[in-house]
This record gives C-alpha cells, sequence and structure tokens, in this order.
C-alpha cells in the first residue's frame, strides 16, 4: 500500500455546540456546523468503519484522514452516502431517509464526542443500513474506572417532521428504555463500551447491571431542524412531551437541534456532495500515525 498524507492540524472542531433553553423538563443543545468540509471528510471516515480513526482526530484536533484506505472500502462509503430511491442491481445507494440518517446519527456523535472527549465511551454510529435498535450509548466513568457515573442513550433523528417523530417514535423509545424493556441489548453494548475502557470481562459484566439505574440514566434526543425553528418557542414546542419520561430530573432529558440551512433535504445534499468529493480524492494507503 502506498501512504496517505496527513495535513497539518487544525485548530478547531467542525460544530459548535452550545447549551439552549427549552422549558423545565429539559436542558437544550443547540449544534451549528463551523466547517462543512471538515464534518463531511469525518463523515466519511465513520463511513469507512474507522470512528476509532475519527475520535482519535477530534481528541488531538488533527486534520481529518482515514487510517487507512482500500478501493473497497471507498465504494461502499460513497454508496453510504448517495440516495438511490428505486432498487437496483447493482446497488449505488440507499433511500434517502436512510442516507440522511446515517448522515445525521454521525454527526450526533460527533457533537457528542467534541464535548465530552476521551473521558466518554461511545457506542460507534451504525455503518450497515440493516442496522437497527440502539442509536447511540455513551458512558461516563469514575476516575478510577470502579463505577460507570453515568449512562447516556441516544434517539437521532432527521425528520421533515419532528414533532410528529418525537412525540410517537422517540418518546415511546425512551419509555421502553426508561422501563428496562429490552435491557440486553443495551447491557451488552455497555459492557463492549467497558472492553474498550481496559476493564476485564468479569468487571465488565458487574459493571454494566448499572445502565439499568435509573438514577444514572440521561437520554438525549436529537433532531436536524431548519433556521425557522430555530427558536426558544419552537424548541418547547418540539419537546413538550419530555415530561412523559418521568422519575428522573430535567438535566437527565437533554433536546439537541443541529440548526441547517432552510431547506432541510438540499443541505443534506451539500454536505454529501462534499463527502463524496473528499472519497474521491483518497488515494489508496495507509496513514503514517
Amino acid at each position: 500500500m502506498g501512504t496517505v498524507e496527513i495535513e497539518e492540524g487544525i485548530s478547531e472542531p467542525p460544530l459548535s455546540v452550545e447549551p439552549s433553553s427549552i422549558n423545565e423538563h429539559c436542558i437544550g443543545e443547540r449544534w451549528c456546523v463551523d466547517d462543512d468540509q471538515q464534518l463531511a471528510q469525518l463523515i466519511v471516515i465513520i463511513a469507512m468503519g474507522q470512528a476509532a480513526q475519527a475520535s482519535h482526530i477530534l481528541s488531538e484536533l488533527q486534520a481529518a484522514t482515514p487510517a487507512f484506505t482500500l478501493p473497497e472500502l471507498s465504494t461502499e462509503a460513497k454508496i453510504r452516502l448517495t440516495v438511490q430511491e428505486k432498487k437496483q442491481t447493482p446497488r449505488m445507494g440507499y433511500p434517502r431517509w436512510q442516507r440522511d440518517g446515517f448522515i445525521f446519527e454521525a454527526i450526533s456523535w460527533i457533537a457528542a464526542r467534541q464535548t465530552y472527549g476521551k473521558s466518554a465511551y461511545m457506542k460507534a454510529p451504525h455503518v450497515s443500513a440493516t442496522a437497527q435498535g440502539l442509536d447511540g450509548l455513551m458512558l461516563e466513568l469514575s476516575g478510577d474506572k470502579t463505577r460507570i457515573d453515568r449512562v447516556t442513550v441516544f434517539e437521532d433523528k432527521c425528520s421533515d417532521n419532528p414533532i410528529e417523530t418525537f412525540k410517537y417514535k422517540v418518546i415511546p423509545a425512551f419509555r421502553d428504555r426508561h422501563d428496562n424493556k429490552r435491557s440486553a441489548e443495551i447491557i451488552a453494548a455497555a459492557a463492549a463500551l467497558l472492553g474498550k475502557a481496559g476493564i476485564d470481562d468479569g468487571t465488565a459484566a458487574r459493571l454494566a447491571a448499572a445502565v439499568t439505574d435509573r438514577t444514572k440514566r440521561r437520554y438525549r434526543a436529537a433532531f436536524a431542524v431548519t433556521t425557522d425553528l430555530d427558536s426558544e418557542e419552537s424548541r418547547k414546542e418540539l419537546f413538550e412531551d419530555y415530561s412523559k419520561i418521568g422519575e428522573i430530573e430535567q438535566k437527565q432529558r437533554v433536546g439537541a437541534c443541529l440548526v441547517v440551512a432552510p431547506e432541510l433535504r438540499d443541505w443534506f445534499d451539500k454536505l454529501a456532495v462534499l463527502a463524496i468529493e473528499y472519497i474521491e480524492s483518497l488515494s489508496e494507503g495507509e496513514a503514517n500515525v
């Protein structure tokens, strides 16, 4: 293999993440894109199955370069980021809702990684179009890694009707988690993350039980919204039903909004174009890192 040339480091992450006001039931986050080129490059790296490399880039504020590339990886990532509404063989892309959903899940992961850094252990975004279930999971551990201090469950939605989606899809999903339904899935994901923290299997199995503890639980619902919905009033309307996740404090419910240009799907199309241009610019090789 050849060598992927490493560019000079960057000084700022691609997103700005700021607190926002919603209501007495939840706290808010407002995300804005500061560098769409860098964001697109990180999404490509995640689409190549290299979330660990994306995490390293964000932690060290390095230029966005994959750890390695292969023609097959580039092709797979390009297909993942292309819209194909009608079935055909060979596959050239995915339905828009799947393409945009993947991009937004990657952005949600990037926002959390920027905010919580190396101290948080996070489930990587889905790279398989058939993957379903847990959108995201983040564990925050004590300094000595002997306990889980906080568990954040993510629901990431890129919807043309965010209010209905939050009310009829996100809230039921969170309530199932809150009632510890489908617990095996979240326990298994937590144990895998604890392993990444260097915790042995037996200890990880025991510590993973903490994910069922409501006092340690936090929920984060994230939506892409257009600039005309970027107001406290709109956020209140969007996250109105959050109080249905009961018996927890305001700080345990998070409503996050990625603010994009007036046309939601056009914005995702433009970001995907940047991502595909980056894929096409990559040479096969291995990064010297």
